[in-house]
């Protein structure tokens, strides 16, 4: 009787804690049903909202890029963590631990404070206002190369000597056993890039200043200086950049809850 009282208690307590977190959506969504210029209790539903927000806000061109920029940085950190936490989890060299600790430092220091120093190599590099200058300052990531190394730590090494006994190199080892066998972790690590870069909104502001590389975040901040006062509009712009996460979680949750499940924290 007493583990089902605390079933029940547990069951509604998550019941409650999802509530409080889904009001706010709830509401952003019920408004911006509404019909245009309308307040949150006036009946009625419209889908112009999204059609005018869309049209208004330069979305296309913000989804374009947006999706560009987060596969590309996607890809860049799956290979450079996949490099890197394969050597730090397996390979035995001096300094080892060193830049262990070097990768881990990276994980407490905000990216705000490096945007100087970045941008200056930036601006050597001639990439400001390039893509180049959204892509490249976070191609590589400590807790990418972290969470690769513990997933690598777990795979036994038999499998890895079984392969080397039928001829193969290390990069083989890597492509052919490792990476196959680590999908959960590379769909996390994916899944988090994306949505980071998806609502990244600071290198877009700072690292550029043409229109035609317009993120969706720098969009929607542009969208919600012009209509501060319509609450339909700016709810529907909300909405419409934020579906492609939600889509893309709805899709991959499983791997991601599979891939932070199975990853652990090894010595």
């Amino acid at each position: 009787m007493r583990s089902e009282w605390k079933r029940v208690l547990g069951l509604a307590l998550l019941i409650a804690g999802a509530g409080v977190v889904l009001l706010p959506l709830g509401v952003v969504l019920i408004t911006s049903f509404k019909p245009p210029g309308s307040s949150l209790d006036a009946p009625g539903w419209s889908l112009e909202n999204y059609r005018e927000a869309w049209q208004r806000g330069g979305f296309l061109l913000a989804f374009a890029n947006s999706i560009v920029v987060a596969i590309a940085v996607m890809l860049f950190q799956i290979f450079t963590s996949a490099l890197a936490g394969y050597a730090l989890a397996r390979l035995k060299f001096q300094g080892k631990q060193a830049i262990l600790l070097i990768v881990l430092t990276t994980l407490v220091i905000p990216f705000q404070i490096l945007v100087i120093p970045i941008f200056l190599v930036l601006k050597w590099g001639h990439l400001i206002n390039t893509y180049g200058a959204l892509i490249l300052p976070t191609a590589a990531n400590g807790f990418g190369i972290f969470l690769m190394r513990q997933f690598f730590q777990g795979i036994p090494i038999e499998l890895e000597e079984a392969a080397m006994l039928d001829g193969a190199d290390r990069l083989q080892v890597l492509w052919k056993v490792m990476l196959p066998l680590s999908r959960p972790a590379l769909v996390t690590l994916a899944l988090f890039t994306f949505i980071g870069e998806w609502n990244d909104l600071f290198k877009p502001l700072v690292f550029t200043t043409r229109p035609e590389l317009r993120t969706v975040q720098l969009a929607l901040a542009s969208f919600q200086e012009q209509f501060t006062n319509s609450w339909t509009l700016l709810m529907a712009a909300i909405v419409l950049a934020t579906i492609p996460i939600v889509g893309i979680f709805a899709i991959a949750q499983r791997q991601l809850i599979r891939g932070i499940a199975t990853t652990g924290i090894k010595n």
